[in-house]
């Protein structure tokens, strides 16, 4: 019995000691790591501890650097509406009387005479040769001036102010068409070109000509076919923007008939009203370039024949504007003339010679270099402000 008691107290101490060796062993043994938490070196666990932690996100703004170029928006400039063309011949009637009052005192101061001798006609005559009338033309006017005062026996000055004032107009032709032709027509846009040489202020009335059309209530798209000079796609284009017109243009010294080609094919995939074309200056000497005029021309067609061809004049250019006239004409057959600059010189009599010497409209003059100071040719209202002061 006392062996069984000796055995069982051994067996005892033998468990009690292997239970001694291995828990410290186990308490020794690290805790393995929380799932989605990090143990390596760099992960955020503290040191000793054996526990992962996490860095909350920073809430910092990163810092831009100080030499940042500072933020530009490019603002699109207001888009104009222009003023109705009706009338603004009479509203800008001011301003060409002022340019023609001593042609239009010089001839008052002759007709107030007590009587009209040959001297008092060709002093008449003289004016209105100043002027640019013209020669034949001026001695047409003053043939059939002469012998209306004969017959009706006027005396007064109003009178023959009033005779004088018919007779001008009627050299005028105001039975001339003087309309635009800038309506769409057979599923295609109407077609402007504009021709003219170099400073005569092309460029400037191709913009104007569309505050015109869109003061009437075209839409309008502009061909910038002055390819040779990059100012002039610039120009019209800034044109185009102040009244919400697009500008087709091609890169610089590019062909400017197919430039011309692309705008007309534009305004058709697009459905504008009027098509207008710029294009170079031509000097009308240079035979090479008014091919190359006729040749844009040529390409257009192909899209439909042109509605309107205007050619525009330098009202100071006098007599010699009939020179380029003449010869543009016949390289694009001119439909009307644009005369510009006609505030700046006390020649307004052009308009007179140019109808008469080629037959071709005046339709639009030049007033001023303000953006609506264009306005529609009316004979009429033209010769009163040519002779100033009222009828």
């Amino acid at each position: 019995m006392e062996y069984v008691v000796v055995a069982v107290v051994l067996l005892v101490i033998l468990v009690a000691g292997a239970v001694g060796l291995v828990v410290p062993r186990m308490r020794r043994r690290a805790a393995p790591p929380t799932a989605g938490t990090g143990t390596e070196e760099g992960t955020g666990t503290e040191a000793g501890t054996g526990t992962a932690t996490v860095e909350p996100p920073s809430t910092e703004l990163p810092t831009l650097p100080d030499d940042l170029p500072p933020l530009v928006v490019e603002e699109k400039p207001a888009v104009e509406q222009p003023e109705p063309t009706a009338g603004r011949l009479v509203r800008l009637r001011a301003r060409l009387s002022r340019s023609q009052s001593v042609f239009g005192r010089g001839l008052l101061s002759v007709l107030s005479r007590d009587h009209l001798d040959e001297d008092a006609w060709e002093e008449i005559e003289d004016s209105l040769i100043t002027a640019d009338v013209g020669i034949e033309a001026t001695q047409v006017i003053v043939e059939r001036l002469r012998e209306r005062v004969r017959v009706l026996g006027t005396r007064t000055v109003a009178e023959v102010r009033e005779q004088l004032a018919e007779e001008l107009t009627a050299a005028l032709d105001p039975e001339l068409d003087r309309s635009l032709h800038t309506a769409p027509h057979d599923g295609r846009p109407a077609v402007l070109l504009v021709v003219g040489v170099n400073g005569a202020g092309k460029t400037t009335t191709c913009g104007k000509v569309g505050r015109v059309l869109i003061a009437d209530g075209r839409s309008v798209l502009f061909g910038a076919a002055d390819t040779f000079r990059a100012a002039a796609a610039d120009q019209l284009t800034t044109w185009g923007d102040r009244v919400g017109a697009q500008t087709v243009r091609g890169p610089e010294g590019g062909d400017p008939a197919s430039v011309a080609f692309d705008a007309v094919k534009k305004g058709i995939d697009d459905r504008v009203d009027t098509v207008l074309i710029d294009t170079a200056g031509r000097l009308q000497n240079k035979v090479g370039l008014m091919d190359e005029l006729g040749k844009v021309k040529r390409v257009v067609e192909k899209h439909g024949p042109v509605d309107e061809t205007l050619l525009v004049l330098d009202a100071t250019t006098g007599q010699n504007g009939l020179e380029q006239a003449r010869v543009f004409t016949e390289v694009v057959d001119v439909t009307g003339v644009v005369l510009t600059k006609l505030d700046g010189t006390a020649k307004g009599g052009i308009v007179i010679a140019v109808q008469r010497k080629l037959g071709i409209p005046v339709k639009l003059v030049g007033l001023g270099e303000g953006p609506d100071d264009l306005a529609p040719f009316e004979p009429a209202a033209f010769v009163e402000a040519l002779l100033g002061g009222d009828a």
